[in-house]
């Protein structure tokens, strides 16, 4: 049964009867989901449950789908892996991330107030392939800012980071959302970063909407607390994992 709570007023992104298949499998089966500006949705669910699939239709890589999608403003993406183009240097690869066609001095100057916002005001001419797997995933997150969205969709974006590098990233991503107000949408299969993140967790199952829990804790959250652990406990229960 899905929990109650109150929703955002100004959404950044809001989903109605979604549905979409592969063939015959029905993949996401009348999917009703709000996200808020401003707000952190973790989305959980195990391998198959539709989450990746249903990232791919917000961001707009995926159109053959029904029902009712409604996003003000483009959302842009980051996923587990960075995939900077290790032909361009990094300024360039945050550039693209720009879809206008402002004078280039403009587009560079951008980019590189952008990189300084995620650490890596040094780096503007660095080489992809010079940096470490953190400062790789500081640089998608800094493509996928630039053009200022309503709506930030991350694939595990943190999934391959050693567990000290995960945990300033989420740091980096929480000053960047208080600062900017953004949306975000985080699939993720990590239970503790569903709770050390997000405002609410959405739980797919069978390409619907199994549960909806509100993560009700002050910022900032320390993973040993232990109403952090309930909630931890909590969502793995809904996911049939025994804690």
């Amino acid at each position: 049964m899905t929990d109650t709570l109150t929703r955002p007023t100004a959404p950044a992104a809001r989903i109605s009867g979604l549905r979409k298949s592969f063939g015959g499998n029905t993949v996401l089966d009348g999917i009703d989901l709000e996200i808020g500006r401003g707000e952190i949705v973790a989305l959980l669910g195990r391998s198959g449950s539709g989450k990746s699939t249903l990232l791919r239709v917000l961001a707009g890589l995926s159109d053959d789908h029904t029902g009712d999608l409604h996003i003000p403003d483009r959302p842009t993406v980051a996923f587990q892996e960075p995939r900077l183009l290790p032909w361009l240097d990094v300024a360039t690869n945050v550039e693209l991330g720009l879809a206008d066609r402002r004078r280039a001095a403009g587009r560079r100057a951008k980019a590189t107030r952008v990189l300084a916002q995620v650490g890596l005001g040094g780096h503007a001419d660095a080489w992809p392939l010079t940096l470490s797997g953190g400062e790789s995933q500081r640089a998608a997150i800094a493509r996928a800012l630039v053009a200022e969205p309503s709506l930030l969709l991350l694939d595990e974006p943190f999934g391959a980071l050693d567990a000290l590098t995960r945990l300033s990233m989420h740091d980096l991503l929480l000053r960047l959302w208080d600062e900017h107000g953004f949306g975000v949408l985080l699939v993720t299969h990590d239970v503790a970063e569903a709770v050390a993140l997000a405002d609410r967790a959405v739980i797919l199952d069978g390409g619907r909407i199994a549960h909806e829990v509100p993560i009700d804790l002050p910022r900032p959250r320390r993973h040993a607390a232990p109403e952090a652990a309930r909630y931890a406990g909590r969502l793995l229960s809904l996911l049939g994992v025994d804690a």
